[in-house]
């Protein structure tokens, strides 16, 4: 049988009808920038993840960017944030003439180091930077753990941006992402657990000035009147298509979610004994963006990907090569003790196919490929 690592057409199928009747009424409309159906579904978000205000934009690298923008990231600024994730993260960074500081992660979740933080912090002041704010990073849908992050920010008098791109939905102690942090972002790039088809993001926040400010931000700047641009702005902006798609998926994204959680509970069930299976703390819920192994060393993980393709199964390696080690990134400061969990893992790691509609013969499928 073919099995596909993120399987959109089966969604599709599910919700085609309402698709279509979704993308007709703005075709009709002809509102095709921030026409209706974006404002609905920033209300839908909110009410989704009790954020107090959502602002769309055109992707998740904007959302960053927005935050960032809006918090004020200047030079001299150092901005935290791990090691192991996409770019994205980081890049925003230097657009707005801060310096990213990269940090470590814990070799159980994969997410932000708060040791290795809090070492970096102290390095950042060493080479004259301001400490000023902390991006986590809920990767492959687990949250951060925030509250020893939020105690650092606090002492350190810095901000949180949670970047969600690939965990908006998920619960961290009865809070849900998306209303974590002093600003909160997410993609909806289509491979992600909410995705358009095309590119999208959106940013949440709770503070009434910092919305505001977000608002003017995405439409170059613009005051009361959109021909009076009262500061320098950019033109990050969702498309209304793109927002009716979204509309119908969230529709169904709880029930998808629940899907989510038996796929990676058969998963860690069969494979607990033969591989480091991803690690979900007490009273977090992952969205599973990804569901991700560790082997012993790349030499097993080859030889189980290997073993995967064999059998026409897709894997894929998230991430290859930690940001300190690129080359546009390995002239900026990091933790002094080294990044080495962060090293270890791109060596070590490999995701199977995870999406809602992956059925349990599949799973079978892949499961006894991987333990053959």
């Amino acid at each position: 049988m073919t099995i596909e690592f993120i399987d959109l057409k089966a969604q599709q199928a599910r919700i085609k009808d309402r698709l279509d009747a979704r993308i007709q009424a703005v075709l009709a409309g002809g509102a095709y920038i921030m026409g209706p159906e974006v404002r609905e579904l920033e209300s839908e978000l909110a009410a989704f993840c009790g954020a107090k205000h959502v602002l769309t934009c055109a992707n998740g690298t904007d959302a960053l960017h927005l935050a960032l923008m809006a918090l004020g990231a200047k030079a001299g600024d150092a901005v935290f944030c791990p090691s192991f994730t996409f770019a994205a993260t980081a890049e925003i960074v230097p657009h707005v003439g801060a310096t990213p500081v990269f940090v470590d992660v814990d070799p159980r979740t994969f997410n932000l180091c708060v040791e290795s933080l809090k070492r970096a912090i102290i390095h950042a002041k060493e080479l004259g930077l301001r400490p000023a704010g902390i991006i986590p990073v809920d990767l492959f849908g687990l949250p951060a753990d925030y509250e020893p992050i939020e105690a650092v920010a606090r002492e350190n008098g810095m901000w949180i941006i949670a970047d969600s791109a690939q965990g908006f939905g998920a619960t961290y102690k009865d809070r849900t992402t998306g209303s974590i942090g002093d600003i909160a972002t997410t993609s909806f790039f289509p491979a992600k657990p909410l995705g358009c088809y095309g590119d999208g993001g959106a940013v949440f926040t709770s503070n009434d000035e910092l919305a505001a400010l977000i608002g003017s931000l995405r439409v170059h700047g613009k005051g009361s009147d959109k021909y009076d641009n009262v500061r320098i702005g950019v033109n990050s902006r969702l498309d209304t298509l793109q927002a009716a798609i979204l509309l119908e998926k969230l529709a169904i994204y709880a029930d998808e979610l629940d899907a989510r959680q038996t796929v990676a509970g058969r998963y860690s069930a069969a494979l607990s004994a033969r591989f480091q299976v991803p690690h979900i703390p007490n009273e977090t819920r992952s969205v599973w963006a990804q569901y991700t192994l560790r082997a012993a060393s790349t030499e097993e993980r080859d030889a189980a990907m290997a073993a995967l393709k064999a059998e026409g199964i897709p894997s894929v390696v998230y991430y290859p090569m930690p940001l300190h080690q690129q080359q546009a990134y390995r002239d900026y400061p990091a933790d002094p003790a080294g990044l080495a969990t962060c090293a270890d893992l791109a060596k070590t790691v490999f995701s199977l196919p995870m999406h809602p509609y992956l059925r349990e013969e599949q799973q079978d499928e892949i499961i006894a490929a991987l333990l053959k």
